[in-house]
């Protein structure tokens, strides 16, 4: 299983360099629209190779999934930690009743001993 996912990661990292030197050209981006950013006067434009807005596209998109992810999950986090917190606490109930189990059989034998020898 360990090679399948080396061969996996392997022909991923190939297939990316190949589509880096096939994309070497640079691309400008804008941040708006022409028409608009003259109106607004923001008119800001970058220059770069094509692989790395298309890389950078794929690691956003990633990290914006992780945490949406996240924010989604955060109600079944919520409700293991409460159920952990339930169970911690019902387990010291339980050692709790346990000692006064056993520090009222003690009493008990003692007042046997004590019926017997009257």
């Amino acid at each position: 299983m360990r090679y399948i996912r080396y061969v996996f990661l392997g022909s991923l990292g190939l297939l990316l360099v190949s589509v880096a030197f096939a994309n070497r050209d640079a691309v400008t981006l804008a941040l708006l629209p022409d028409a608009f950013a003259n109106v607004i006067g923001l008119n800001y434009t970058i220059e770069m190779p094509l692989f790395v807005v298309i890389l950078g596209a794929i690691i956003a998109g990633l990290l914006i999934g992780f945490v949406w992810e996240w924010l989604r999950e955060y109600k079944h986090r919520a409700e293991a930690a409460r159920k952990a917190q339930e169970v911690q606490d019902l387990s010291r109930q339980l050692k709790r009743e346990k000692r006064r189990a056993d520090t009222a059989e003690q009493k008990d034998e003692v007042l046997a001993l004590l019926d017997e020898a009257s």
